[in-house]
């Protein structure tokens, strides 16, 4: 007699693992390339560009929906005037290529590659490992004196991405954290959650470490937007676990005690008396506007930021910034760009640059908010998915004020806003309130479906 027995399903990796690899390539060291600081991640999220098209002609599936493609393709008319105003031709393909890279075609391509939110929970938990990695490094760092170079002391944790992207250690960390502060926050499994609250307790260390102002700034309003929007008694319990840590590694530990009051208090007194830093970013803060007032609508061209400086800065800004340490020479880097991303882009794109690039980041977040409504209509469902994508769009939306895209982490950010777009344009339309009536855009089909719609 024949027994039937279940067979078992076969084993399907999932279609968003070469956005995994683009991460992992991060967690090793780079060397940039040129001065606009591309590396290795940024030749294979090329890459995952082309196996995302490659993959829609085999399956010959349509493209973004008609909502998706209108939000992510809104820059590239802004782009495309900018680059046409570029000073040379070159300037304006290379520069073109770099928004469209870190704006449109990774964040279109992460959109299509996740198929649901276990696929989506797999690059947030990939985001908190490689911030686990680099934060691991940068403790390191500090202890042994091995970073970069912060007041005269080789002690700045900056990972892997050494002295010359001092940034980019402090960006990958902060996204981990936001993305652990989701995932503790969300419905999934108690272990689960467990795992992240203690992943994002640990991170906070490498973080102060890395003396980033901006990312303390962008870190602390975010953190306080995920609290919030997972309820008010929430917050209230996790700020008070987060203020205990803090006390615990700056007080009873004395990590860094003297420096980081000193970076702290630096913080309040950009005003009453700046340090050199902060007074050339003002003067290229101020540099920048100057651009705009002269092209108020298609500013100065894309890439042109550099070669307009100096006609448009005051006297106060320096010749550049001193990097060394971390196993790099002592260089002088040049300043290229206003370190603040709304006036880069209005500078050097103008008000319809700035208009169609802010546009499509208010757009996100307005669907982001609006999938959040519907996760807490279904009873917590996906809610995870919901923090960790609002949470992502605030930190960079705020950050954005204190700099601008460049060096190889960079692809970091599009990897960001691909995650954001998927739960903003597709990842919610699968919810189902609690009550089991419809939700306009429900469908049967995977999440991750809806944008082709």
């Amino acid at each position: 007699m024949a027994l039937d027995l279940p067979l078992r399903r076969p084993l399907r990796l999932s279609p968003a693992l070469p956005v995994v690899a683009v991460l992992a390539l991060l967690a090793v060291p780079l060397t940039p390339g040129g001065e606009g600081g591309a590396g290795p991640a940024d030749a294979l999220s090329a890459l995952v560009v082309g196996y995302c098209v490659v993959r829609l002609l085999r399956e010959r599936r349509r493209p973004l929906s008609r909502t998706a493609a209108l939000v992510l393709g809104l820059p590239v008319a802004g782009l495309s005037l900018a680059a046409m105003n570029a000073l040379s031709p070159g300037d304006g393909i290379t520069g073109l290529g770099r928004y469209l890279q870190i704006f449109v075609l990774v964040p279109a391509a992460v959109l299509l590659l996740v198929r649901d939110r276990a696929d989506f929970r797999l690059l947030a938990w990939s985001l908190v490992a490689l911030a686990g990695w680099q934060g691991g490094i940068g403790v390191h760092q500090y202890l042994t004196g091995t970073g970069a170079s912060y007041q005269g002391e080789d002690i700045r944790a900056v990972g892997t991405f050494g002295a010359t992207d001092v940034m980019g250690m402090a960006a990958a960390v902060s996204f981990g954290l936001v993305c652990a502060v989701g995932l503790a926050l969300g419905r999934s499994s108690a272990r689960e959650r467990g795992i992240a609250a203690g992943c994002a307790l640990a991170l906070l260390l490498p973080l102060a470490l890395s003396f980033s102002r901006g990312a303390w700034i962008a870190t602390v309003v975010t953190l306080t937007v995920q609290l919030l929007l997972a309820g008010v008694r929430r917050a209230l319990k996790a700020g008070a676990v987060v203020v205990a840590a803090c006390v615990v590694l700056v007080g009873g530990f004395g990590v860094g005690t003297a420096m980081l009051q000193e970076r702290i208090d630096s913080i309040t007194q950009v005003t009453d008396a700046p340090d050199q830093s902060v007074t050339d970013r003002y003067t290229m803060w101020a540099a920048a506007v100057d651009m705009w007032r002269g092209r108020p609508l298609t500013g100065v061209g894309l890439k042109g930021f550099p070669e307009y400086r100096d006609g448009h800065a005051s006297l106060a800004l320096s010749s550049g910034s001193d990097t060394e340490g971390a196993g790099a020479a002592f260089r002088r880097q040049p300043l290229l760009s206003p370190h603040n991303m709304y006036l880069l882009v209005l500078g050097e794109q103008g008000l319809i640059g700035l208009s169609c690039l802010a546009g499509g980041w208010l757009a996100l977040l307005v669907c982001a908010l609006r999938g959040l409504w519907r996760s807490r209509a279904a009873g917590g469902r996906g809610l995870e998915c919901a923090l960790v994508a609002c949470g992502l769009l605030v930190w960079q939306l705020v950050d954005f004020a204190y700099a601008d895209i460049g060096g190889p982490s960079t692809v970091l950010t599009a990897v960001c806003f691909g995650l954001v777009s998927w739960w903003a344009l597709a990842g919610a339309d699968g919810i189902t309130p609690r009550d089991g009536t419809a939700v306009r855009g429900e469908q049967t089909t995977p999440a991750g479906e809806a944008a082709l719609r």
